[in-house]
């Protein structure tokens, strides 16, 4: 296998220049226009066939003979609706959105490793088969049809044929340069759900004529938390948060009603389905009390399953570039991905790329979130060498 990382190194002040682009031009799900095009003509320059505006936004590139398997590279694309804090001359030039997420990273990797695809089919010629690119859009955010971009993107082909596939996200918490992936789930399934705890509302003299929404809600919040514990076998992993809560119009007025949002996170399916009947069980409290409620739940990302064999690839062609101790075992994370919808379609490994600056670990989806950018390099050979390695032997 080519030594795609010392190559890479060569690239590391275009993928800089590629990445901050990116991360001053921050563009939400749905709307990643400018980043789409910036990266279909990155990689129709380097000779990929290349489909615009799939799904959506989506770019397909394609690389190789036409015949024999297809392996495939994905990267995000859109950004958060997050106000950057950090004052580095590459911040963000868009009032209340940044690449929190690192998704500019993921998208300068993958055209990194669409140039090195390139130059080894020119010098050498790729494995039998082809390498396809997905640029995805909205992988944080779904449609009104509850439709991310993985599902858009493979309703509209972009999975066809396909037999593997790998993503890197980067890890701003994790040691920098580092590879982590594991086999089975790396990430969590996850649901939505909103509520409204409904009572019966009075003058706040007289609480005793009403129905306090609020203090029902109080003992909705604390049976969905003791839920967890008492439902949840320990030797499982389940997550019940409520992040919103909405309710009261005036001090002197006990409150009618109080809307709730939260999520439900969880690997096993048993336990999804225990989830959804605890929360059940602590929105009755409500009625016990003397109201009542109502509950919507919305089904989010399923878990992130890598599959052993398109994991074993990966790990091996990590360890090929960058030796034993550049490739470490992930624990599960209780964060989502929409990878994981792709993961539906055909086997293969999603990895995780150490990216912590040196002045220490950073966190996602936060405004001070940001990469140290030598990782792109590492990131741009890692992609590159999954989809070689997975040429050659499947």
């Amino acid at each position: 296998m080519r030594d795609f990382l010392q190559q890479a190194r060569g690239l590391h002040a275009e993928l800089v220049e590629l990445r901050r682009d990116l991360h001053r031009h921050p563009e939400l799900s749905f709307q990643e226009q400018r980043t789409a095009a910036r990266a279909a003509d990155a990689v129709e320059a380097l000779g990929f066939r290349t489909r615009r505006g799939v799904g959506g936004h989506g770019v397909v590139a394609e690389l190789g003979t036409g015949d024999g398997p297809i392996v495939a590279l994905r990267a995000d694309m859109d950004a958060l609706p997050i106000s950057e804090t950090n004052a580095a001359e590459y911040r963000s030039t868009v009032d209340g959105v940044m690449h929190a997420c690192g998704h500019d990273a993921h998208t300068a990797m993958l055209i990194g490793a669409a140039r090195l695809l390139a130059d080894a089919l020119r010098d050498y010629g790729l494995p039998h088969g082809t390498v396809r690119l997905l640029f995805q859009p909205a992988e944080e955010l779904s449609d009104a049809r509850n439709r991310s971009g993985a599902r858009l993107m493979i309703d509209d082909g972009a999975m066809e044929g396909v037999r593997a596939i790998y993503a890197l996200h980067v890890g701003p918490h994790l040691p920098a340069g580092k590879l982590f992936t594991r086999a089975g789930g790396i990430m969590a399934g996850s649901d939505t759900f909103t509520a409204r705890i409904l009572g019966q509302a009075s003058h706040g003299a007289r609480p005793d004529q009403g129905v306090d929404a609020i203090v029902l809600t109080a003992h909705v919040v604390l049976a969905a938390q003791n839920a967890v514990a008492r439902t949840i076998s320990p030797m499982e992993s389940g997550v019940v948060t409520i992040g919103v809560i909405r309710g009261g119009s005036a001090e002197n007025i006990i409150a009618d009603s109080v809307s709730l949002e939260g999520t439900l996170r969880y690997f096993d399916p048993e336990v999804r389905r225990q989830l959804r009947a605890a929360l059940e069980r602590a929105l009755a409290v409500a009625d016990a009390m003397g109201g009542d409620h109502e509950l919507q739940i919305r089904d989010g990302y399923p878990p992130t399953r890598n599959d052993p064999e398109a994991t074993r690839i990966a790990v091996e062609a990590g360890r090929a570039m960058l030796g034993d101790d550049g490739v470490w075992d992930a624990h599960p994370m209780m964060g989502t991905e929409d990878f994981a919808i792709l993961l539906t379609q055909a086997p293969g490994s999603l990895l995780w790329l150490g990216a912590a600056p040196e002045d220490g670990p950073r966190e996602l989806h936060r405004p001070d979130m940001d990469i140290d950018e030598r990782i792109l390099a590492t990131g741009a050979a890692a992609l590159a060498a999954c989809a070689w390695k997975a040429l050659e032997e499947l």
